[in-house]
């Protein structure tokens, strides 16, 4: 058992990270900037310690401030919370290398989830099963269609995220739910025979009419 956690985050997370805590009968340190230094949490931890300035970049997402707090103040445990270095895999790795306890994924496990095809070849690999789906990232629509199971119908869209390409297909009925970030379209009927339509005004009204079943 953790004798006492260091609160890598802060509001209602570092709350409810704390609350879980003292249930547990665990200290606690609450990490805060120094825009938070009157936040609820502040307050309800056994200790509190500043880790920097306002901005994220040199408070939260500071891995050596957080560390060199944690160690300071004698915890055993991190808790990243969610958000912010949760899903860090140098920082998990630090917090070990540190001897201290990070409350989630190890470093190793972090890295191979965080790429969805590589966590979806690690889930076949252990037999646990996945969503109908090609072995790897395509590339285009019709790679996408060639991967999908058939007797049934699928709009997809090209677009971007982050200035990076991506083709998503999306099952009916749900592809009403995405008509607003549509940018180019492909639409497939039931058959497999497919079209290309570009703007939404063209794939809105002809598309539900055919796939109505």
């Amino acid at each position: 058992m953790l004798r006492r956690v260091f609160i890598a985050n802060r509001g209602e997370i570092a709350l409810r990270i704390l609350r879980a805590c003292r249930e547990l009968g665990i200290e606690t340190v609450a990490a805060y900037s120094q825009a938070d230094a009157e936040a609820l949490h502040v307050q309800l931890a056994t200790e509190s310690v500043c880790i920097g300035p306002a901005r994220a970049a040199d408070s939260y997402l500071n891995q050596d401030a957080l560390l060199t707090a944690a160690l300071a103040t004698g915890c055993d445990g991190v808790h990243p919370g969610y958000g912010f270095l949760s899903e860090n895999a140098d920082f998990a790795d630090a917090c070990a290398a540190a001897g201290l306890t990070f409350i989630g994924p190890s470093g190793e496990a972090i890295r191979k989830a965080g790429s969805k095809s590589a966590a979806r070849d690690l889930m076949k690999a252990a037999g646990v099963p996945v969503t109908p789906g090609s072995d790897g990232p395509v590339s285009s629509a019709a790679e996408a269609l060639a991967a999908l199971p058939a007797g049934k119908a699928y709009l997809f869209y090209e677009g971007k995220w982050n200035d990076l390409p991506y083709v998503k297909p999306v099952e009916l009925p749900l592809a009403a739910n995405f008509f607003e970030d549509l940018h180019d379209v492909y639409l497939v009927d039931k058959d497999f025979t497919w079209t290309y339509v570009h703007t939404h005004e063209e794939a809105c009204g002809p598309y539900f009419c055919r796939a109505g079943t």
